[in-house]
């Protein structure tokens, strides 16, 4: 099967979708399938095609859910993807967050094939699909199969495009992942360590909740440590974290895909305190395959991926005594983190890319035979305006 990839982020940015979408197509190609991506570029790498990824349209960063979205408005786009699908031939196009403009748009504008979408997205509204409906409904009906990455997701966009939506999940690479990595020297010295990974400026990442916990989790245990793995500026945590005698934080920076599962193998227990915003928890899949017990918000993106008292602990989100009181709980209780990690380590097994490539293959397939005999479509700008005169 020939499939076309299309994300409508800067690729030069592996953010949630186009992590999913990297890791897709390295599934696929390892299938014996024949891929291709398209997505936004940015002015540092420039327009380009080395056959397998092509680069087109300059992004620019928007605010989008609290954080940024590097899209594309270049006016040029539309007529390079009209050319691109001309000069290709697929089986199905597969667009991630199919609505977001408007690289998708011309993708979906000059497609003659089987189209699917899958939604990632969950948050408490979205003013671009509410003022724009009317024209993004034209799109939306170019889908022949809509997927969605969990049961807020689909719960999100349905309430403005209700549809049939499949649920298919992040996936996780249980390659990467496995709970072998070695720990980082630094962090074998006896202290309780716990994890945070995320851009913890972010105000839906919920760190300030897990800040505030810590003074209680320390009169507990006195040497226990947080480690931070993601970006964000430090200061604005600094006088509180002093005034409490906790001097001592880890602020980790960026840390590459390799060293990753190194920081996972260091910690004790791992920790997601967002407060909402969140489709999917697939840190939480990382953190539970790389054998390690998961404290987390009890929102609606996390419960699709931890089954409270089995494969972790949810607790309510924005609250730093019920946080720390969780914290304590599993770091107190090795039995109980024995317990949660065992079935952790199970449970992720059915968010391995190759189950989640075997589900898409499935959807691919009953979107072809729909494409095929779906014989009568109402007429749409592309077909008015002559697409391939």
């Amino acid at each position: 099967m020939r499939i076309l990839f299309v994300s409508p982020f800067d690729f030069g940015y592996q953010g949630g979708v186009n992590e999913h979408i990297t890791q897709l197509d390295h599934q696929f190609r390892a299938m014996g399938h024949q891929t291709r991506i398209i997505a936004p570029t940015s002015p540092d790498t420039g327009e380009t095609d080395d056959g397998h990824v092509y680069r087109v349209g300059m992004a620019i960063p928007v605010p989008s859910n609290e954080s940024m979205a590097r899209v594309t408005f270049s006016p040029t786009v539309t007529w390079k993807v009209r050319q691109f699908m001309r000069g290709e031939t697929f089986d199905v196009v597969h667009l991630h967050e199919p609505l977001t403009p408007i690289l998708c748009s011309a993708v979906l504008l000059y497609s003659d094939v089987a189209n699917v979408g899958t939604f990632h997205a969950a948050r408490p509204s979205n003013v671009m699909y509410m003022y724009l409906k009317p024209v993004l409904d034209l799109f939306f009906d170019k889908l022949d199969a809509r997927v969605a990455v969990s049961e807020a997701a689909r719960e999100f966009v349905d309430s403005y495009f209700p549809s049939e939506y499949e649920i298919i999940p992040n996936g996780i690479s249980l390659d990467r992942f496995h709970g072998q990595a070695d720990p980082l020297p630094q962090f074998m010295d006896g202290r309780p360590n716990i994890l945070f990974v995320g851009r913890f400026n972010e105000p839906r990442k919920g760190f300030r909740y897990l800040i505030r916990a810590m003074p209680m989790i320390r009169s507990q245990f006195p040497d226990a440590r947080l480690i931070v793995v993601g970006q964000g500026a430090t200061d604005r945590y600094e006088h509180f974290l002093h005034q409490h005698g906790i001097d001592d934080v880890v602020f980790a920076g960026f840390v590459s895909a390799d060293e990753l599962p190194r920081y996972y193998a260091s910690c004790d227990v791992f920790v997601a305190p967002s407060t909402g915003r969140e489709s999917f928890g697939l840190i939480l899949l990382e953190a539970m395959a790389s054998g390690k017990p998961v404290i987390a918000s009890s929102i609606a993106g996390y419960s699709a991926v931890v089954r409270d008292g089995l494969d972790g602990v949810l607790v309510e989100p924005k609250n730093p005594q019920a946080l720390a009181l969780a914290i304590v709980r599993v770091l107190a209780d090795v039995p109980l983190r024995e317990r949660l990690t065992t079935s952790a380590r199970e449970h992720v097994k059915q968010f391995s890319w190759a189950v989640v490539a075997e589900r898409l293959i499935d959807v691919y397939q009953r979107a072809i035979v729909s494409r095929a005999t779906d014989a009568i479509r109402q007429p749409w700008p592309a077909e008015i305006v002559g697409r391939r005169g």
